[in-house]
This record gives structure tokens, C-alpha cells and sequence, in this order.
């Protein structure tokens, strides 16, 4: 029986709670099980699901509240719809942030990436704060790291003592997936911390050019870095609707070519990324999204930031419908 088998099978486990954990000679396995973080999952893609998956987690984000999403490259639409995070993220009393890409397109600095945020709906529901706007600011690498000697955020990180990190799940041309590491790592990044990370640590001026697992490995510690500076003060919540093979950075995405899954939170943002993995790996019209994270090796950026300490890659997924 290989994974997709399996896991196609196990499905139905998931009315109790979990999937049922299994390994095959070759290749990758899931990690659902009895112990490890929860991570809570929903089928309900409104805003109501949104929130009865975030309220699962019990957290209580404290002191000046942002929420980290992308506001998609204009001309993409696939991004997060800002009416489905509205009442979370009103109920946080919360910013939205962002910083600024790194590619040529509409977001590469703060007048641009306002208007395309204006744009997208994003400023109707909270004030978005581009948090490299002005300037940067560096965090330490974490003790572990083998690519990065720093992390470069956006300045205004500084003024947030909690951070929600709400990802939409999905492809991407570079690391195979997006998710909660990579909406902590390049999406906390600036400019100049993006190519930082795409380049291996090796440049701040070109993400272009960088050795793949190097790129991977600078994710997963950036990743690490920034979960760092507000320890215990970050919650994760990955929506698996719209998915691509393609990110909410390509202004041309591909357009799905399997259904919408669900929504998923934990404190815990490898375990959550992991369990994202494996449903994409579950569902039985994946074989697109499968092979472009396979291709990028897009796994070891999951593997890294366990090594790093980061969180588990082992995890409960626990139903709340």
C-alpha cells in the first residue's frame, strides 16, 4: 500500500479525530498520530470556520496584535478574501501586516503595496501596515542555523508584542508550498531579507541565483528567528482553499486543479504545516500540487525547522466538525 492509498483510506479517520500514522520503504509518511500538538481542522471555509478554528486554540495574543497574511501580487486571485478574515481580525483589534516583495510587480515598495492592499480589500477591514516601509531591523539567527548569520524583518515588527500568522496554503514555484513557515520567513521578510533567504544567506541585494536546499534551509531558520523574537506569542492558522501550484506572489497563477480542503490551526506552525502536507497528499486530486511540491523538495524546509527545534513534525489532528 503506498501513502496516497493510505491515506485516500484514512480520510474516514478523521471523523475521530486523527489519522492513523503509517510508513512505506520509500518516500514520505505521515505524521498524524496520537501524541504532539493539536492541530485543529475544519471543513468550514467562512468565516465562522475561520474562527471556530482560531477559538480552538485557546490563545490569548497579548498587547498590540498583527496579522501576518499576504496581500497577493495584483492580477492573482487566489489570495485570502478579506471578508472571510474580517470578523477574526476585527476581533482581535488587530493590523493587518505585510512587507514589501522582493521581484518586480506592485509591491515592491510601501506606495505600491498600499494601493494594491487598497486594491484587494485589505484596507477596508483594518489598518495594513507595511512593516519595511520606512526601514529594517535585524533578529539573531537561532542557535542551530547553518545558513543564516541574521534575519532581516520589516522595523516596525518592533511594535508588536503578538502575532496571528493567517496563511493561505498553496503551491509555490520556489519552495514547493507556502504556508505558516514560509508566511513567517519571506513574508516576514524585507527586501533585503528576502533575497537574504532566496540566495542561501549569500546575498541582500539578488534573490535570484540561490541553491535550492540552501533556500530551504535559510526559510526554515528565518522562520525560526522570527517566532523567536515573540516567543509564546504567536498562533497559526493555514486555510487550504484556491489551491495552486502557484503563490499568491505570481500575478499569473495556475489555476486549481484540486478541491478546497479546509482550515487548520495550531500553536505549533510545523506540526501545522505538516498536517497541511498530508492532507494535500490525502486527497485523492492532488497529483498537480504533489508534484510541484516534490519537485522543490519542499519537505525539507519542514524537516529543518524540526531539526532547529522550531516545533513538531509529529501532531494530533483534531476535528471540530
Amino acid at each position: 500500500m503506498n501513502r496516497r492509498t493510505f491515506l485516500v483510506g484514512s480520510l474516514g479517520a478523521l471523523a475521530a479525530g486523527a489519522l492513523a500514522p503509517h510508513a512505506r520503504a520509500a518516500g514520505p509518511k505521515s505524521w498524524a498520530g496520537e501524541a504532539g500538538p493539536a492541530v485543529y481542522f475544519t471543513k468550514d471555509l467562512s468565516a465562522a470556520g475561520l474562527r471556530k478554528a482560531y477559538g480552538a486554540l485557546g490563545a490569548a495574543l497579548p498587547g498590540k496584535v498583527g496579522v501576518k497574511v499576504s496581500t497577493g501580487e495584483p492580477g492573482g486571485h487566489h489570495f485570502l478574501d478579506p471578508q472571510l478574515v474580517k470578523g477574526l481580525v476585527q476581533s482581535l483589534r488587530a493590523n493587518i501586516v505585510e512587507c514589501n516583495t522582493a521581484y518586480g510587480g506592485r509591491r515592491g515598495n510601501l506606495h505600491d503595496h498600499i494601493r494594491a492592499a487598497l486594491e484587494h480589500g485589505w484596507c477596508d477591514i483594518a489598518t495594513v501596515d507595511i512593516l519595511d516601509g520606512v526601514a529594517t531591523m535585524e533578529l539573531p539567527a537561532p542557535d542551530g542555523a547553518v545558513r543564516l548569520k541574521k534575519d532581516i524583518v520589516g522595523a516596525n515588527f518592533r511594535d508588536y508584542d503578538s502575532f496571528l500568522v493567517l496563511s493561505h496554503f498553496k503551491g509555490h514555484a520556489m519552495g514547493g508550498f507556502g504556508g505558516a513557515l514560509k508566511n513567517l520567513s519571506i513574508g516576514f521578510a524585507s527586501r533585503s531579507g528576502k533575497c537574504y533567504i532566496h540566495s542561501g544567506g549569500k546575498s541582500e541585494t539578488s534573490w535570484q541565483g540561490g541553491e535550492q536546499v540552501a533556500f530551504l534551509e535559510a526559510m526554515a531558520e528565518a522562520a525560526t528567528a522570527v517566532c523567536r523574537a515573540r516567543p509564546g506569542a504567536m498562533a497559526f492558522v493555514n486555510v487550504m482553499n484556491n489551491l495552486s501550484v502557484d503563490c499568491d506572489c505570481d500575478s499569473s497563477p495556475a489555476a486549481p486543479t484540486m478541491r478546497d480542503v479546509g482550515i487548520l490551526a495550531s500553536l505549533d506552525p510545523v506540526a501545522l504545516d505538516q498536517a497541511c502536507v498530508d492532507l494535500v497528499y490525502a486527497a485523492p486530486d492532488s497529483a498537480d500540487l504533489i508534484e510541484r511540491m516534490e519537485s522543490r523538495q519542499g519537505i525539507h524546509t519542514v524537516e529543518h525547522a524540526a531539526k532547529l527545534g522550531l516545533g513538531s513534525r509529529a501532531y494530533r489532528l483534531v476535528r471540530l466538525d
